[in-house]
């Protein structure tokens, strides 16, 4: 689960301010796929960037599992990246004189993952996007498509919960972006991952599970979000009449009746 609460993000000094982002509030369910739809200028990145970590908001909580990531420290907040977080990018941020295989390699290797399992790893992520015969290409062979799908093998290769994909398909042709497309909403629904695609195509973002739209740093629109519960109304319910008191059981009850541990250890207070 992924929940937004309130969050405000505000660019430039004094007279100059501008608000990117403003008290923007909203909840992902695990393995959903999720569209965050607006123009350029929106909001929408600067929102993926909020939820992902990779920028602070002024204000709100970026809840993640139970942990808002925005009160975590930077080396924690780069780690907690780099086991439940993957980037797919517009303009693919290959590295284009190295080999495909060690593009991949890379998250594992900032993982201090060992070279047994980061090659087992390697290959099983090139092989998802078909890439096993570019395994040791220079990445600056690949056409577009190649080079996209190899950013995809590079960010689920640590087998992320959650998958950005900041316009994945802005750079290809159509067909090209088809390919990209089919092999994102496989990762998940086969694999589980929740999916969300930043993008101003609509088309694209229909295909989504739910749909986000953002203008001038606010929410405009949420299409299939989940409803919260209701409570519910006007319902009279009637007491069950209780048992005859046995004062037997009074000296049973009131044992370990104040059992209670309240402590809680705040990791990030102690350090």
């Amino acid at each position: 689960m992924i929940e937004v609460k309130n969050v405000t993000k505000t660019y430039g000094k004094k007279q100059s301010t501008f608000k990117a982002l403003d008290d923007v509030s909203f909840k992902i369910p695990d393995g959903a796929s999720v569209a965050i739809v607006g123009k350029s200028g929106s909001g929408k990145s600067t929102l993926m960037h909020a939820m992902s970590g990779l920028d602070r908001p002024e204000t709100g909580e970026v809840v993640i599992d139970g942990v808002d990531i925005l009160k975590l420290k930077n080396k924690k907040v780069d780690r907690f990246r780099s086991e439940k977080i993957g980037f797919i990018f517009q303009a693919f941020f290959v590295q284009a004189n190295e080999t495909c295989f060690d593009n991949v390699a890379l998250p594992l290797e900032i993982a201090r993952v060992g070279a047994r399992t980061r090659k087992a790893r390697v290959e099983e992520a090139l092989a998802t996007v078909d890439l096993t015969d570019k395994l040791k290409q220079k990445a600056r062979n690949l056409s577009g498509g190649q080079k996209q799908r190899l950013a995809i093998a590079r960010a689920i290769v640590n087998k992320p919960s959650i998958i950005f994909a900041d316009e994945p398909t802005g750079n290809l042709d159509s067909t090209t972006g088809e390919v990209v497309e089919d092999l994102l909403f496989g990762l998940n629904k086969q694999g589980g991952s929740t999916l969300i695609i930043v993008t101003h195509d609509r088309e694209l973002a229909e295909k989504c599970d739910i749909q986000i739209y953002i203008k001038d740093g606010k929410i405009e629109n949420m299409v299939g979000m989940p409803e919260e519960p209701a409570p519910d109304e006007g319902v009279v319910v009637e007491a069950l009449p209780e048992p005859p008191h046995d004062s037997r059981d009074d000296s049973h009850h009131l044992k370990g009746s104040s059992d209670f541990d309240d402590e809680y250890l705040d990791e990030e207070a102690k350090s």
